[in-house]
């Protein structure tokens, strides 16, 4: 079996590859490592890696006809709803154009492929009050990462039905872990104070830290997408998280108490097109037989050691 990922160096892409290279797939990873890193795949030599950009419409084409993957993992993304503010135009080229298009050849040259997961977002849901967020609750997408995300689900699934490909979509919820970048301004919360912690920085905190995220680690992320993938899911959208709300000022304190010091903390202003709220219902994803193994005070423990052991 052939896996093709997109975004395959970047934080959930590689621990993904890593996953499939274990369990015995050839892996074909495409990522123009603007986030990501080869260094991040753990069994790199073992993969067939193409620095290039998904928007590349040439090159994905002959990419498909060349290697005929069985399974297409699409994470590649411009992965932030404050990047997608000041970047709109490019965050709808690699979030929406590049996902369509690839379906499109696929659905031209008849790629008999096994399935097609597309990563969205639990952004999709916007600021709406019902909680917990179910896969059915009603969507407000108020960034346009958030809208492209949504838009690009309904292509993913109405391509499933109209053409018999075997298509499905995940909502990430908050993911944290090792290989999660905290270099940009806009990566995970988690990333950026554990570089705080990590060498003593202050932690810039938007609003007033009451704004609630559901947490989930890594690893239960891939344990997550390996139940779609052997189940070979279809024409579905599913969550992805733990299932328990924390708040902001819940997690510096939890994460604080963790590592054993303190955090300088220095307030400012919301950002514009942020959640104030966000918990997930992952009852679809249990009937798959998912449980959570990575409690969040077991996660962040686990993190924690790990960059500690790398400082």
């Amino acid at each position: 079996m052939k896996a093709l990922v997109t975004g395959g160096a970047g934080f959930i892409g590689s621990h993904l590859v890593d996953h499939l290279v274990e369990a015995g797939f050839d892996v074909v990873v495409v990522d123009d490592l603007s986030m990501g890193a080869i260094s991040n795949i753990k069994h790199w030599e073992d993969v067939t890696i193409y620095v290039a950009d998904v928007c590349n419409d040439e090159f994905m084409q002959q990419l498909l006809a060349d290697e005929r993957p069985d399974y297409i993992y699409f994470l590649a993304a411009i992965a932030s709803v404050a990047d997608s503010i000041e970047r709109p135009a490019e965050t709808h080229a690699v979030n929406h154009t590049a996902v369509f298009n690839l379906l499109e050849y696929i659905r031209q040259i008849q790629l008999p492929i096994k399935q097609f997961l597309f990563t969205s977002s639990a952004a999709v849901y916007g600021n709406l009050p019902e909680l917990p967020k179910r896969e059915d609750s009603r969507v407000a997408p108020v960034s346009p990462y958030a809208i492209d995300k949504y838009a690009t689900e309904r292509f993913v699934l109405a391509y499933g039905e109209l053409y018999d490909l075997p298509t499905v979509c995940v909502r990430f919820f908050n993911v944290y872990g090792p290989r999660q970048n905290p270099s940009s301004p806009y990566s995970g919360v988690l990333s950026i104070l554990t570089d705080c912690l990590k060498y003593q920085r202050p932690f810039t905190l938007f609003g007033d830290g009451s704004q609630t995220r559901d947490f989930v680690y890594i690893q239960d992320v891939i344990q997550a997408l390996w139940l779609i993938t052997e189940k070979r899911v279809q024409h579905e959208v599913i969550n992805i998280a733990n299932g328990s709300e924390t708040s902001l000022n819940g997690i510096i304190k939890m994460y604080q108490e963790i590592a054993g010091q303190s955090l300088e903390i220095k307030q400012a202003e919301q950002r514009g097109g942020e959640v104030a709220h966000s918990v997930a219902s992952i009852g679809k994803l249990a009937r798959l037989d998912y449980s959570t193994e990575w409690p969040l005070r077991k996660g962040l423990t686990k993190y924690w050691e790990g960059e500690r052991a790398d400082a």
